[in-house]
């Protein structure tokens, strides 16, 4: 597989007239689906439930066999080698994260690699890694069990598992369709996050089409029995839909969806004065005076932002910072697309939103001027693609016209 100084990235995966047909059903639950993969890119399968896109990703690592049709990765037909051994070097990753109970977070990540005999040095070093990776503290999650860790922090370790002995292909089938709104959010940040360090092959099934424009290069629109609707990029999906069937999963709105496409890194990120929980009232006073700002914003020790606090908040603390201000209930990371951005500034009220890194660090703010200035933006350039399209048909109907005209009169002539 090929390589980089990180380790193994993508491969290419190739379906061709691939077919699925259980016993005592007439029509196959997936039909002749011929498609091709770029090493290193994401594939979102979008569709109707019960349209074959898990039949059709599981036939990849070969949980489900396929009845006829061939599969290959990196031109190898993965219909004829070992399928235990396929699946270790095909990471898979699915709802509810699938993680042993009775194991510790290190054991289910270490799984895969004791399996395929790395040694115990190895394999200690690639969890810690792992758990850095998907952004928890090897420290603290190395020993912990699934039960106590949230929905959010299961999925992360599902993902480390997955990725844990480096293959090149990662499978996922609606991972994060278990959590709340506002951990999925964050969720798909990590997972652009991590497609950027590692580029691996990613294959991901889904049932929300914003999720899709979110996180796919591209998207394969599948009907029944996962026939191919449209498989092109999120824009030209969202500007150009094949037919009605694809213009349903597009619905309305097709501007605001594309605030899935920008994301908070291609805005300005302004900076913002800030204190922390251990500096003394008067501290926080003087910064805020010196920046000329109606708010600070309060870190905690690890430099997470924590609380927004307002002039009149400081006048009222009293010597303690403990219950002025308000709590920040929403951040949003530089991998987040515009619209997570607008949804946490317009569900605060304030204007702003905090940016965070990796570990959750403060970065910056991103304002609801700049992310309504990118709306505009978006709904100026539709409005000209709209007013183009309108001219290229009074163009194309005055040119029949034109033409039967011309024919009518070389009839008449004759």
């Amino acid at each position: 597989m090929p390589e980089t100084a990180g380790g193994t990235t993508g491969a290419t995966i190739e379906l061709e007239n691939l077919t699925k047909r259980y016993p005592g059903h007439p029509q196959p639950a997936v039909d002749d689906v011929t498609m091709e993969i770029r090493a290193g890119e994401t594939v979102v399968f979008v569709g109707p439930s019960g349209c074959g896109k898990s039949t059709t990703l599981k036939m990849i690592n070969r949980l489900i066999e396929p009845t006829s049709g061939r599969i290959s990765i990196n031109g190898e037909d993965v219909t004829h080698i070992d399928p235990v051994r396929l699946r270790r070097k095909v990471g898979y990753a699915i709802q509810s994260s699938g993680l042993f109970p009775h194991m510790t977070v290190a054991q289910n990540i270490a799984l895969v690699p004791r399996m395929t005999g790395w040694s115990r040095p190895r394999i200690r070093d690639r969890v810690a890694e792992m758990l850095d990776l998907v952004g928890l503290d090897p420290a603290e999650f190395h020993g912990r069990y699934p039960r106590q860790l949230s929905g959010g922090q299961q999925q992360r370790v599902g993902v480390a598992r997955a990725l844990a002995a480096d293959p090149p292909v990662l499978l996922m089938d609606e991972p994060f369709g278990a959590v709340d709104p506002i951990t999925r959010d964050h969720l798909q940040d990590e997972l652009i996050r991590l497609q950027r360090e590692l580029h691996k092959t990613i294959v991901f099934v889904t049932h929300d089409f914003d999720e899709a424009i979110k996180l796919g290069d591209r998207i394969a629109v599948l009907r029944e029995r996962s026939h191919i609707a449209q498989f092109d990029t999120p824009e030209a999906i969202l500007t150009n839909p094949a037919d009605d069937f694809v213009s349903g999963f597009v619905g309305a709105g097709a501007a605001l969806k594309r605030l899935n496409l920008s994301r908070v890194r291609d805005v300005e990120i302004t900076d913002l004065p800030v204190a922390t929980v251990d500096d003394p009232l008067q501290t926080v006073f003087d910064r805020l005076r010196e920046s000329g700002t109606n708010e600070i914003l309060l870190l905690d020790r690890r430099g997470r932002p924590y609380k927004w606090l307002r002039r009149g908040d400081l006048m009222r603390a009293q010597g303690s910072l403990a219950r002025a201000g308000a709590l920040v209930t929403d951040t949003v990371t530089r991998d987040a697309t515009l619209r997570d951005a607008l949804e946490a500034v317009l569900t605060d009220n304030a204007g702003r939103v905090a940016v965070t890194g990796r570990h959750g660090e403060y970065t910056g703010v991103v304002d609801v001027q700049t992310l309504m200035n990118s709306v505009h933006e978006l709904l100026e350039a539709d409005r000209l693609d709209a007013l183009e399209h309108q001219h290229d048909l009074e163009e194309s109907r005055a040119a029949r016209t034109h033409a039967e005209q011309e024919g009518g009169a070389g009839g008449r002539t004759e």
